[in-house]
């Protein structure tokens, strides 16, 4: 009876260490940026807070576009969220509180929600690197977020300056095959008047309007705007103009008369090409004078 006793207290013993030892090593493990955060738990992990791990972490944006980084913590009890930059160990906040002066910064925490959101408003290039949303916890918890800022830029392939005959037709093609995929829209003007496709006319002989823009992204954002039938009018500066990238521009300079097809002329100094389409011009009405 006395060795039954005695085993029976042995394995009530093993029970309550293994117990034990699952409550001192149980660990949270959350897949970060760079490696893995692991945190070693004091008690059962029910009620401890986690990240939310399917959120983009890798976050890519134009010059001057609003970057999120949206952390979700669940379970936050009575602990804290706060936001670092890991380039020069800076704290940026702490719950809604910010510690910094650049006031571009700052927490977004709808009330009673899980999320704590990172807002770098106007963000340049030096503002790439890893930010690392951490809990209060004890050891720290931590998720690491890595933001790449690149400098968009439009493109309209061709020259700067371009000469063409009444009557013809004219497309200009604007590239912006830098920075992320979200650049946003692509809007066309001349000179402040923006450019949209225009109906087709009350004219059966047409069959498309006179005027079209096409905007589509393969391996990189494209807009073309196409005009048909060009009139004197139709003379001008023209812009590309995409919501995340910087605008660029050519100027369209339409003759009446006979003309060989549009004639283009590269931007070589600040105001020759239009000096030199000028000249050009010029020379070819005084040459059918003779």
């Amino acid at each position: 009876m006395l060795i039954q006793l005695f085993f029976a207290l042995l394995s009530v013993l093993d029970n309550s260490s293994a117990q034990g030892a699952f409550t001192r090593d149980h660990r949270f493990l959350g897949n970060g940026i760079g490696g893995t955060s692991v945190m070693t738990a004091t008690k059962n992990t029910a009620g401890w807070p986690q990240f939310e791990t399917n959120v983009a972490r890798n976050v890519t944006i134009a010059v001057g576009q609003t970057a999120f980084l949206h952390c979700r913590v669940y379970q936050l009890g009575d602990k804290e969220v706060s936001w670092m930059r890991k380039r020069d160990m800076h704290i940026l906040s702490a719950g809604i509180l910010m510690y910094t002066s650049d006031l571009r910064f700052q927490v977004i925490h709808p009330d009673k929600s899980e999320n704590w959101t990172l807002q770098i408003k106007s963000p340049q290039q030096r503002d790439s690197g890893v930010y690392e949303c951490q809990v209060s916890t004890e050891p720290k918890m931590s998720l690491n977020y890595s933001l790449n800022v690149v400098e968009a830029r439009a493109r309209i392939t061709g020259a700067s300056d371009i000469i063409v005959k009444t009557g013809s037709s004219l497309t200009l093609t604007c590239v912006m095959s830098q920075g992320p995929h979200n650049l946003g829209t692509v809007n066309w003007f001349r000179g402040s008047t923006q450019i949209t496709t225009s109906t087709i006319s009350d004219n059966a002989l047409d069959t498309e309007p006179r005027i079209m823009v096409e905007t589509e992204w393969s391996d990189a954002l494209t807009s073309k705007l196409k005009i048909n039938r060009i009139r004197s009018t139709d003379t001008g500066n023209y812009s590309c103009v995409p919501t995340a990238a910087e605008r660029a521009s050519v100027n369209v300079h339409v003759i009446n008369g006979e003309h060989p097809a549009a004639m283009q002329h590269g931007n070589t100094a600040a105001g020759w090409p239009t000096s030199r389409t000028i000249l050009l011009a010029l020379a070819f009405f005084l040459g059918k004078l003779r």
